[in-house]
């Protein structure tokens, strides 16, 4: 099958890594005399515009695209960014009734995403999946309304509210972001702000409906909707989670005191927190949460503002055009 790649570019992703991993994924479709087309961002929300731009250009996917596509071009977007700029183009196929495959060259700080799903980090051998692919991989993803604003979206990481979300807002906000970015240590400007969110951040109530059950927990400190094992760049706090299911995960994590907690992070760090009894851990293709006291939110590593939350989940599909090592033989 024939290919014409279009690239929507963010070159500021990862504080610059984003315009260097382009560079040399047009110098590896120059090499290979593939046929491309590069579009790049120049300020948040452009890429809004050229997904609306692009759509009626890309190729659907069907299980009769290899044989329609023989003497035609298969028209499929990849996007070089971080996991933000992905998060804001599935939302704009949304937004636009698309379903469209996409494919990624991950970029950014944290890149959790590709992680989850199983696609290289390093821009070569994620270009080596993409263009091996014979087909996208169907990726469980999550549809999100939240009543209180009336937002809806598609989520392809996670949701946080507390501590993972005030972590990114600190982040997100900070200048050592872009100076550990220059050296490739992006996942350690989470790190660097951890302590300090531990130490600010206070518990909250928060009410819970899933699987027919209404549950609450008074001292909320971390609650995190997700579909991948990692946020933070590579922390594992889902380990369970799977994008391959059709189903959601949620990570509670109450604070009883402040050793309690230093313990929890301890196991956490070990892969043992699973273990921890203050650590609640539940499955379902639908949730709801209800949080009354202003918390911040993250949704793809994106600050979503401290705010009251009445958010409900539920699953959905997104084709995402990469061959997965991990699954073949």
């Amino acid at each position: 099958m024939k290919f014409h790649y279009h690239l929507l570019i963010n070159p500021a992703a990862g504080s610059g890594n984003g315009g260097k991993k382009a560079e040399k994924i047009i110098q590896l479709l120059d090499d290979g005399n593939y046929t491309y087309t590069p579009y790049y961002t120049e300020k948040p929300g452009d890429e809004k515009a050229l997904v609306e731009r692009l759509g009626a250009l890309l190729s659907p996917w069907s299980a009769t695209c290899e044989e329609n596509h023989l003497d035609n071009s298969f028209h499929l977007l990849v996007v070089i960014g971080g996991d933000g700029t992905l998060h804001e183009v599935v939302n704009q196929f949304y937004n636009l009734g698309l379903e469209l495959p996409v494919s990624y060259i991950p970029a950014g700080s944290g890149n959790d995403f590709a992680r989850g799903i199983g696609l290289s980090r390093d821009p070569e051998k994620a270009f080596e999946q993409i263009t091996s692919a014979l087909q996208p991989q169907p990726i469980n993803v999550f549809r999100y309304e939240e009543k209180i604003r009336e937002e809806s979206g598609l989520v392809l990481n996670n949701v946080g509210i507390g501590l993972d979300a005030l972590i990114v807002a600190t982040t997100n906000a900070s200048t050592s972001k872009k100076v550990l970015n220059k050296y490739h240590l992006g996942s350690a400007s989470y790190a660097l702000y951890l302590v300090k969110a531990i130490l600010t951040q206070k518990t909250f109530p928060i009410l819970v409906e899933l699987n027919g059950q209404s549950l609450n927990f008074e001292r909320t400190f971390l609650c995190t909707t997700t579909n991948i094992p990692y946020f933070g760049g590579g922390i594992a706090i889902a380990p369970m989670a799977d994008p391959k299911k059709d189903t959601i995960d949620l990570v509670v994590v109450e604070k009883p005191n402040l050793p309690a907690i230093l313990r929890f992070l301890i196991q956490l760090l070990r892969k043992k927190h699973t273990e921890n009894k203050h650590y609640k851990h539940f499955t379902s293709s639908r949730i709801r949460i209800v949080s009354v006291v202003p918390q911040h939110g993250q949704a793809d590593g994106e600050n979503m503002g401290e705010r009251s939350f009445d958010i409900n989940f539920s699953t959905t599909t997104q084709y995402i055009w990469y061959a997965d090592k991990r699954t073949e033989k």
